[in-house]
C-alpha cells in the first residue's frame, strides 16, 4: 500500500497548486523537511521542491504563469519562487560529480533516485507527489522515521567525506529526531571529527547554534563531548561546562523560558570575558552576539544574591542569562521593570551641593543605599539624600 502525505493545510495552498500547474504534470515533488515533519505531525516552516526541469526552464514557466522568481542558488540548480503565502525553493534533480568535504560539484540528473542518493539522511530523502500526495521512499526513510532512527544514506564515512558538516548535522538531527545513536554513524563522526577544522567558521557556528536551539540537546552535546567531537569546534568546553548546560536547560524549562542558543553557548564556555571574545571571533558571531556573550561571561558567583540589583546594573537580558546559567530562579524579575533612580544631579545641587565632582559622588552614594534598600520610592530617596548630606556636615 502506497504511503500518502496527510492532507494538512500547507498541502492545500492555492499558490502551491499554481506552481505545480506552472511547472507541468510530474515535474515537481515536495522533498525533505516539509515531508518529514508533516509525517511526524510537526509544524512545517519551509517547503522545498525537487524538479526534473533545469533552472532556466523553471524560471521561464514560472514567469509565464505570472510567478516571480529569484535565482538564489542558480549555480547549484536552485530557484526561489516567491508565492503569496511564502517562498518555495525549487531545485533541479542533481548528482555529485566531485566533492572535497566543503563543497560539491554537481550535474543535473533526470532520475529521482540519483537525487535521493546524494542526500545525507534517509529521513531527508522522502519525496511527495503534490497532487496525489503519494510518497516516494528510495532508502527506507519511512521505516527509519517510524523508528526515530537517523541513518546516513549509504556508507557514513563516505557521506561525511563528501561534506564534513554532516558530522554536526548528524548530531543535530539525532537530538531532534533520534531515539538512539547509530554506532556506525558515531564511529564515522568520531574518526573524521578533525575534518571539521577545514569548514568555514560561519557554517560551523550556524550548525552549532541550530543544535543548541533545540528543546533539550544536552544529552547529545554530552555525547559529542565524550566522543571528542565537540572539543574540535569548542575546545574551551570541559566537564563543568557540560553540567552547566544541563543545569541551564532545566532552569529554562522551570522558568518557562524559550531555548536560547547563544545563552546555551555561553554556558558551554568558562566565565571569562577573554575566552568569550575568542570564541565569538572564531565563530564569527555578529557584533551584537559578541557583546552579549561577553556580558554573560562576566558572571560572578554572587550574581544570584540580588537578582533585581543585578538587572539594574547589567540590564534585564544579562540578568536573566546569568541567573539561568547559575540554575537560579528568575521569579524576582517576573512582572518587574527596571526603575530609574528618583533623583537627578539637579536635585543634589538644589539640596546645597556645589556643582562638580561631589554631585556625582553623592548620587552614587544615594544610589547604592537605594539599591540596598530594594528600590524605595521618591520620598524615601529624599530622606536618604538628606541623611547622606547630614553625614558630610
Amino acid at each position: 500500500m502506497t504511503e500518502r502525505l496527510p492532507a494538512v493545510p500547507w498541502t492545500r495552498r492555492k499558490d502551491l497548486a499554481a506552481l505545480v500547474d506552472a511547472l507541468g504534470p510530474g515535474n515537481l515533488r515536495w522533498v525533505g523537511g516539509a515531508v518529514r515533519d508533516t509525517l511526524l505531525d510537526l509544524p512545517v516552516k519551509d517547503i522545498d521542491g525537487a524538479t526534473t526541469l533545469p533552472p532556466n526552464e523553471v524560471i521561464a514557466r514560472a514567469k509565464k504563469a505570472g510567478l516571480r522568481t529569484v535565482p538564489t542558488g542558480i549555480d547549484h540548480g536552485t530557484v526561489t519562487v516567491l508565492l503569496p503565502d511564502g517562498p518555495v525553493e525549487v531545485t533541479t534533480l542533481r548528482h555529485d560529480v566531485s566533492t572535497d568535504g566543503r563543497r560539491a560539484t554537481v550535474a543535473y540528473a533526470s532520475d529521482w533516485r540519483d537525487d535521493a542518493a546524494r542526500r545525507d539522511f534517509t529521513i531527508n530523502a522522502l519525496y511527495a507527489d503534490p497532487v496525489t500526495r503519494d510518497i516516494f521512499d528510495y532508502h527506507d526513510g519511512l521505516a527509519d522515521l517510524a523508528a526515530r532512527r537517523v541513518r546516513f544514506i549509504g556508507d557514513a564515512q563516505e557521506r561525511i567525506r563528501e561534506d564534513h558538516l554532516r558530522i554536526l548535522r548528524y548530531f543535530r538531527f539525532q537530538a531532534r529526531f533520534g531515539a538512539e545513536l547509530d554506532p556506525q554513524a558515531e564511529q564515522a563522526c568520531t574518526e573524521l571529527a578533525e575534518t571539521l577544522k577545514g569548514l568555514s567558521r560561519e557554517r560551523v557556528a550556524m550548525e552549532l547554534l541550530n543544535l543548541l536551539a533545540l528543546p533539550d540537546p544536552s544529552s547529545t552535546v554530552a555525547r559529542m563531548f565524550a566522543l571528542g567531537i565537540l572539543p574540535v569546534i569548542l575546545p574551551e568546553t570541559h566537564a563543568p561546562q557540560i553540567a552547566a548546560l544541563q543545569r541551564l536547560i532545566a532552569a529554562e524549562r522551570n522558568a518557562g523560558i524559550a531555548p536560547d542558543p547563544l545563552r546555551r553557548l555561553a554556558a558551554l564556555i568558562p566565565a571569562a570575558e577573554p575566552i568569550a571574545d575568542s570564541v565569538a571571533a572564531r565563530l564569527r558571531l555578529s557584533g551584537k552576539q559578541r557583546k552579549r556573550l561577553a556580558s554573560i561571561a562576566e558572571r560572578k558567583p554572587d550574581d544570584t544574591d540580588h537578582p533585581r540589583m543585578l538587572a539594574y546594573r547589567e540590564g534585564m537580558e544579562a540578568a536573566v542569562d546569568r541567573l539561568l546559567i547559575a540554575g537560579h530562579p528568575i521569579t524576582a524579575l517576573h512582572g518587574w521593570s527596571i526603575p530609574e533612580l528618583p533623583i537627578k544631579g539637579r536635585d543634589v545641587v538644589a539640596a546645597g551641593v556645589t556643582a562638580g565632582p561631589l554631585v556625582a559622588r553623592t548620587l552614587r552614594t544615594v544610589e547604592n543605599r537605594w539599591l540596598a534598600e530594594g528600590f524605595p520610592d521618591a520620598n524615601r530617596v529624599a530622606e536618604i539624600l538628606a541623611e547622606v548630606l547630614g553625614q558630610r556636615d
